[in-house]
């Protein structure tokens, strides 16, 4: 793989957790990380290179929360926020690196919070002794309005069916609590709406006077330019990494089989870090920390959903709790004219099965039917028919109409002040020129 290259290329990696240290109490398990797994005696080894979704396994929570103290003195820069273009990069006019990283760190860190899930597991051990338990895990957030509305990833708040097996299995959250920069209070959330397709969920708590975080464009976002990493890694509320962006358009399959295209960084991303804000130099977001390259020899490959394909998910969200998707309700095979001949079927798409309480059902379809495609072809009583009803309508003078033959004939060109519909002319010249 050429990580020069910024195409559409993909790669698929089976997403495996990473073990750690462990840390046990009789009541209680915790579990720490993007998103959330539980500790269990007799899980261990990783093997090979692996994408990591918000999973770290055996890392404790940490209660001592290491906030890094407010700073309210002005940053002495030149020109922190100006920019300029050679037109081809962005250049940040700032005295050096770490003004760069400073200025980017002040601007995002208000927006940015520390999320704690709460969830039940029922466990079964081996000797078929059941029990629940309590588990903890850990991730970050981004402040998206002042009124307390949270963008994180749907694996941060949801459990997957993935962590759980025979011997246990996980429930959805049953609490969750947010820590906001500088403060040690945890607010309590709730979960407004969830994806799991694009990875994606909304929480909110109620406060208000929230700062919410700036988003830039990440269509604009060029390779080698400055990046940094803001979350929750491993309780460590408030944490910045800093790196570059590796490359754009990056497109990684998970081993549940979903694809995402994103933004690629070597800004340190580690367990907790799910949620949070990938930032450019000016502190805006540009991207949601949401995965990472983890195996034997492999450092500094982590990757973002870039911030603009996130806008019209988290309105969705925001107002319906989730994503409205077209949606048929039926799952099916095409058939070709050579299958279609050998099963002696008519070609178009063999329907295999149907969703419960779905369009097709209520439209009839049944597994075993075969919906054909069929050709429109307007007959001359069809064509008649509508221009009879449209007879009433004015012919434009540039246009001759023939009703006993069904044609048209354009005489002229159409000028300006032929049009009388209320057209405005730079209107037209911006959506050619688009």
């Amino acid at each position: 793989m050429d990580e020069n290259k910024n195409e559409n290329n993909t790669q698929k990696f089976k997403a495996i957790p990473v073990n750690g240290s462990t840390s046990y109490d009789k009541t209680k398990k915790t579990k720490s990380g993007f998103g959330k797994s539980v500790i269990i005696p007799f899980i261990s080894g990783v093997l090979g290179c692996t994408v990591v979704i918000g999973t770290c396994f055996g890392i404790p929570s940490i209660k001592t929360k290491i906030i890094g103290s407010s700073n309210s003195s002005s940053i002495s820069t030149t020109n922190n926020n100006s920019t300029k273009s050679d037109g081809y990069v962005k250049q940040t006019s700032l005295e050096n690196y770490s003004d760069t990283s400073v200025y980017a760190a002040n601007k995002i860190l208000p927006s940015i919070v520390g999320i704690k899930i709460e969830y039940t597991v029922n466990s079964t051990s081996i000797f078929g002794r059941s029990g629940s338990t309590t588990a903890t895990a850990s991730g970050s957030g981004i402040i998206i309005s002042e009124d307390g509305y949270i963008l994180t990833n749907n694996h941060v708040v949801s459990s997957s069916s993935s962590e759980s097996n025979s011997y246990y299995q996980i429930s959805e959250a049953t609490k969750v609590t947010v820590t906001l920069f500088n403060d040690e209070t945890e607010y309590e959330a709730k979960i407004v709406g969830q994806d799991e397709q694009t990875d994606l969920a909304v929480i909110k708590i109620e406060k208000t006077g929230l700062t919410k975080a700036e988003f830039a464009d990440s269509d604009d976002v060029k390779v080698g330019e400055f990046a940094m990493a803001v979350g929750n890694p491993v309780n460590m509320t408030s944490t910045v990494t800093t790196g570059i962006v590796s490359a754009v358009n990056r497109k990684i399959t998970d081993s549940d089989g979903k694809t995402y295209t994103c933004i690629q960084t070597d800004a340190a991303i580690n367990s907790g870090n799910s949620g949070g804000a990938l930032v450019n130099a000016q502190g805006k977001v540009i991207g949601i920390n949401t995965l990472k390259l983890s195996g034997s020899g492999i450092e500094g490959i982590g990757f973002a959903i870039p911030i603009n394909s996130t806008t019209d998910i988290t309105s969705q969200l925001i107002q319906y709790s989730k994503v409205k998707r077209p949606f048929i309700g039926i799952s099916g095979i095409d058939l070709d004219e050579t299958t279609a001949k050998k099963y002696n079927l008519v070609v178009g798409i063999y329907v295999k099965s149907v969703e419960d309480f779905s369009s097709a059902e209520k439209g009839g379809l049944k597994a075993g039917d075969v919906i054909k495609v069929r050709e429109l072809k307007a007959d001359n009583a069809t064509i008649k028919a509508n221009v009879e009803a449209n007879s009433a309508r004015p012919v434009p003078a540039w246009l001759e109409r023939d009703f006993e033959n069904l044609s048209g004939k354009v005489v002229r060109l159409a000028s300006r002040e032929d049009i009388d519909l209320p057209v405005e002319e730079h209107l037209i010249v911006e959506l050619y020129s688009k």
